[in-house]
Parts: structure tokens; sequence; C-alpha cells
């Protein structure tokens, strides 16, 4: 191919490289310039043109893309046909996509006229999607290296179809397992299974120990089921535990215990007389993509799945860091998200000067005889919260009297003049390791009691992606507000007089909202609104 500069009486039959205007219009890049064409660029004073002139042993780009990407196109693929010099394929059925990389590295050596560019390999596609797109970069390719190109290529890219397999599930218990836990663990497996037209066939519970693991995984087998998987109360820690300890007893064996994919290090994977049976990781509880599925997907497009498969995904298993799943654990086993029942406490903000309110401490103004800080301190106690840490600034003797005989963490903060933010940072760093999320109550909202707080804490769903529970009034939130440990670090690093606010916008699909009613609006910070609310002022 020749390239560059061609004076307009010299160019018929090239191709122009660059978009030219003319007194009629534009003529576009790959323009092929004909008589007409070059009558209109004199017209118009175009005297030169940068163009291309192909020779005898040049394939133009069109019908090279288009050579190429049926040499590529393997089963359930589909070849569109090519324009500018590219030709797309897409896949033909709902299935893994099979990309054999060192063919596809081998062609992009060729010449640096061509080029494929694919989705990753495994990666889980739906009929009609694009998969991958020859692009040829100038304006043809060499004979030779197109058929070099085409012999390399050996059918590179196809889908391994899903099929419509019959799934067994066992999901084992133990006490404060939650049955909605479970159910929505259900729920999603069955959401995961849908696109391959699979099916969950039977859902078997039972005890958290290796026999009755083993008797369900046998009883699902001989019901016909294709693949088994296993959900754990508790998560899998070693080869020996229930779950992978369960499908040995079965008669079957480990293929391989925890993979370098994060979430969904603790997956098992094994096999039962033939049959692949999944130990899933507690991730898979959550509808974020995470191991389980990778290796799950390629199951259901009847690839096998072996122990080399597993150690080879390390590279690209670092998926995007998320709140909604759980962080690695600091200093021992200490969260209680996997057994289903979170360890929830409170804290009461009890610190601020309450300038609005007038006199010397708002929070020793009275309600039917108690004060706020102790309406709001006793909701917190008799809930399902423990511990409740209360901290003061402002007068913190008069806020300690009001609670005399409560059984409350008291912590001071020095700083509490800098604003909210302050005192959340001392609540958050006076709870105990072992705590799975804290709801964070003012204490001047007097129409928030035990039953509230309770709610919220029985909307909390770690395992399951609810990071924040928000109460609601009228579909507008308010306080107070659940919070997961995984989220503390991001409260602690807030600034000023604002609480976390912001973090809800920012995690929206970590938020569960709970309606309550008028109580979760109504915080006393005027005269006025303690009188509406029946309260006297301190003296």
């Amino acid at each position: 191919m020749k390239f560059g500069p061609l004076a307009v009486e010299d160019a018929k039959g090239a191709i122009l490289a660059h978009s030219v205007r003319h007194a009629g219009g534009v003529f576009k890049k790959g323009t092929v310039l004909g008589e007409d064409q070059i009558a209109r660029l004199r017209e118009s004073g175009v005297e030169t043109v940068i163009a291309a002139r192909l020779e005898a042993d040049d394939v133009h780009e069109d019908e090279s893309a288009f050579r190429l990407a049926r040499a590529l196109a393997g089963e359930a693929v589909r070849v569109e046909p090519p324009f500018t010099g590219r030709s797309n394929l897409y896949a033909e059925a709902a299935g893994v996509l099979i990309v054999e990389r060192d063919r596809i590295d081998r062609l992009n050596r060729i010449d640096p006229a061509v080029t494929v560019a694919t989705l990753p390999a495994h990666a889980a596609v739906e009929a009609g999607r694009m998969i991958a797109t020859v692009k040829i970069i100038p304006f043809s390719v060499d004979r030779g290296r197109l058929a070099m190109a085409e012999a390399a290529a050996g059918d590179a890219v196809r889908v391994a179809r899903f099929r419509p397999l019959a799934v067994g599930m066992v999901a084992t218990t133990l006490p404060g397992l939650k049955a909605s836990v479970m159910d929505k663990t259900r729920r999603l497996l069955e959401q995961r299974l849908e696109p391959a037209g699979a099916r969950l066939v039977r859902e078997v519970r039972v005890a958290h120990d290796a026999g009755p693991v083993a008797d369900a995984l046998r009883r699902l087998k001989a019901e016909g089921c294709d693949i088994l998987v296993v959900f754990g109360a508790s998560a899998t820690v070693d080869e020996g535990d229930v779950v992978p300890a369960g499908i040995v007893a079965a008669g079957g064996r480990v293929v391989h215990f925890g993979m370098p994919v994060d979430p969904g290090n603790l997956l098992v994977l094994g096999d039962v007389d033939g049959v692949p049976a999944i130990g899933a990781p507690g991730c898979a509880r959550s509808p974020r993509e995470n191991g389980f599925d990778w290796v799950l997907e390629r199951l259901l497009a009847g690839l096998a799945v072996t122990a080399d498969d597993i150690t080879g995904l390390g590279v690209g298993g670092l998926l995007m860091e998320i709140v909604s799943r759980p962080q690695p654990r600091e200093g021992g086993d200490a969260s209680n998200e996997d057994e289903g029942s979170p360890r929830v406490a409170a804290i009461v903000l009890a610190a601020g000067q309450g300038r609005r309110m007038g006199g010397p401490n708002k929070l020793a103004a009275t309600i039917d005889g108690r004060s706020l800080v102790r309406i709001a301190a006793e909701a917190a106690v008799a809930s399902r919260a423990d511990p409740v840490v209360v901290v003061t600034g402002h007068q913190p003797a008069t806020v300690e009297a009001s609670l005399a005989g409560l059984d409350v963490v008291l912590v001071h903060n020095p700083d509490f003049a800098d604003g909210l933010s302050t005192s959340l940072r001392r609540g958050i760093a006076a709870l105990p390791d072992d705590i799975d999320g804290v709801v964070v109550l003012l204490a001047d909202m007097p129409g928030v009691d035990a039953a509230v707080v309770d709610r919220l804490i029985a909307a909390f769903d770690p395992a399951g992606g609810t990071l924040i529970v928000v109460p609601t009034h009228d579909g507008k939130r308010g306080n107070p507000v659940l919070w997961s440990r995984r989220l503390f670090a991001d409260l602690a690093a807030v600034a000023g007089d604002t609480g976390g606010r912001h973090l809800v916008g920012q995690n929206a699909d970590a938020v569960t909202e709970v309606e309550i009613g008028p109580a979760v609006a109504l915080d006393v910070d005027t005269p006025e609104a303690l009188a509406a609310a029946g309260g006297t002022p301190v003296g």
C-alpha cells in the first residue's frame, strides 16, 4: 500500500485518509475517489489529498476484518458484516466465553495492522452480547500476513453454552442463624441460576454437622441433581471442617479448598461420584460478584473445573473493593456475621451544647419527669443493642447525673466543640472488637424507643449486603441510623459538625430503609419544640 499526499488529478481509485470538505458537503475518510469525487474537489479548489492506494498484494480493510473475524469465530459465535475496517463478533447463545489467549496474542503480534480484542476469558455472556472485535488499523493488510493471521486464529473465540441443569442446595443451620437469611440465600442462588436456564430443584436444611450434610448430598444426587451447592451456617476454615468433611462422608472428594479470588477465598470445590459439589463461601449470600459466581458459571456451561483452574484465578482475582462485603478480620475471628446473628451496639451522642434551646443544658430538660438524655439512653438499654455507649461533652457532670443507675459506658469527648463528628469518633473507638454494627442515637429525640432500635437491628443483614439501616417517616429519612462495622473507618474519618449522611448516599446499594413513623423525624432543639413535645426546660 502506498500512502501519502496525492495531486487530485492523480488520485482516481485512491482511498481518502482524512475527510475532505467540498462545495457540496464532505467526502468522508475511506471514500474511494472516482471521477465524480475528483471533479467536485477540483471545483472546490482542492488540489491535494492524503490518500492510500492499494497494490496487488493488499487486501482491503473490510475484507480483511471479515475474513479474520470468521476465522476466529467458533461455537455459538456470530460475525457481523464489516464497516470501516472493523468486524464484531457476538454470542449466539448465553454461556461462558472461551478465549484461547495464546492464539490471540500470537495473532496480535503478526502485523501492527491487525488487532483483535475480546472480553475476559470465562466471562458469562448473554445471547447477542458483543464478545470480540477485529480492527484493521490501516486501509489494507498484506495478503500473506492476513493468511498467517487466519491460520493463527483457529476458532480461538467461542461460547460454551449454558445448560438447563438441575441444582440441589444443602443449607446448614446453627442457633441464631435467621430463617430470613437462609431464605434470601436460596433466592439469590435461584437468581444466579436463572440466566443459565438452570433451576434449583430442592433445598435441604440440616444441622451444621458433617453427617447430616453427607446424607443430604447423597439424597440430592440420587434425585438426579447435576450440581450440588452447600451453604454452611459457619464459614469453612479448614479442609477438615464441616462442609468438606460432609462431601467426603458422602463418598466424594475435595478437589480444592480455597481460591485466590477476593471475595470468595473460602470456597470448597468437591466431587461426589462425578457430580460437582461447591461449598459456597459466605460472600455468596450477597448478590455481588465473587469467586463463587466464576466457578458456578463454568459448571453450568459444562466446563470442567480443576484445582489448577482455581489456582490460576489470582491475576484479576482481586475484585473491586466494595463496602458491602466483609473485610479481612483483624485480631482474630471476632465477627458474628457468618453465624447469622450480628452483634449490634448503640452509641448515644450527648455532647452537644444545644445553643438553639438556650439555658444551661438542653439534654437535662424533662418530659414526663425524665431528661431527654435519659429517655434516649433507656431506649438503647432496653433494646437488643449491647453495649450502650454514651458520649458526653458539654457539662458532662449534668449528663452523667441524668444517667445514674443505667447500664451504659460513659465516654467523654473533650473536643465536643469541634462538632458532632468528634463525638462519633470517640464512640466508635469505645466499641468492643466483636461488634458487627452500631445504632447511633441522638439524645434529643424522645420519640425513639427500644422498639424503634430493635426494628433497625432486625433489618440489619450484613451477610446479605444490608450494611446501613435508615428509618423513614412518609418516605423521608430520619434518625437513628444503624451502621455496619465495615463503615466504621469511614465514619471515624468524618469531620466537622456532620454525621454520616453523605456515606448513606455513597453506599446506596448497601442501604435498607425501614418505615417507622414520626418518631424518627422529631428532634427537640428549640424551646418551641420542647413545649410541643410536652417537655419542661431546665429551671
